[in-house]
C-alpha cells in the first residue's frame, strides 16, 4: 500500500492512524486464508467487561470476508481462536464477495432487471380499484 493512500484512505486497509493504535492498544491473535489480521486488547476490558477483538483487512473493507470460524472469535461465541488447520463444516460455504449493483447481483425471477419474463398473473390476483 502506498504512502499517500495510507495517509488520506480509511476504506483500503491499515492508515497510520490505525497503525499507531494497534501498535499502542492490540495484540495480534493470528491472521486468515484471506490475510485479515485479528487483535485483541493488549490491557483492561472494553465496554462490555471483557477484551475487545477487531480486526484488519488486506484490501477493502469488506465483513463478509471474515471466515466463519474467526467470527465466532470475534463476536464472543467461542473463546479461543481458530487453529491454523481448521477445517469448514460441509455446511460452510466460501466466501463470495457482495454482487449487489453489479452485473452477477441476484435477480429472482420476475425482476425487471432478470433475464426471463414475468410469469402471468393466476386467478388469485385482483387489482385494486379506488371507489
Amino acid at each position: 500500500m502506498s504512502i499517500v493512500s495510507e495517509l488520506f484512505s480509511w476504506w483500503g486497509g491499515k492508515t497510520w492512524g490505525t497503525r499507531l493504535w494497534l501498535w499502542r492498544f492490540g495484540d495480534v491473535v493470528g491472521t486468515d486464508d484471506y490475510g485479515n489480521t485479528y487483535y485483541q486488547q493488549r490491557k483492561g476490558n472494553g465496554p462490555l467487561g471483557v477484551p475487545r477483538r477487531w480486526v484488519t483487512y488486506t484490501d477493502l473493507a469488506d465483513a463478509s470476508k471474515v471466515p466463519p470460524e474467526w467470527h465466532g472469535w470475534l463476536h464472543y461465541t467461542v473463546d479461543t481462536p481458530p487453529a491454523r488447520g481448521y477445517r469448514p463444516k460441509p455446511w460452510q460455504k466460501a466466501h463470495k464477495m457482495n454482487m449487489t449493483g453489479t452485473r452477477d447481483a441476484y435477480r429472482p425471477q420476475g425482476s425487471i432487471l432478470a433475464d426471463g419474463k414475468r410469469p402471468k398473473a393466476t386467478g388469485d390476483y385482483k387489482p385494486w380499484k379506488p371507489h
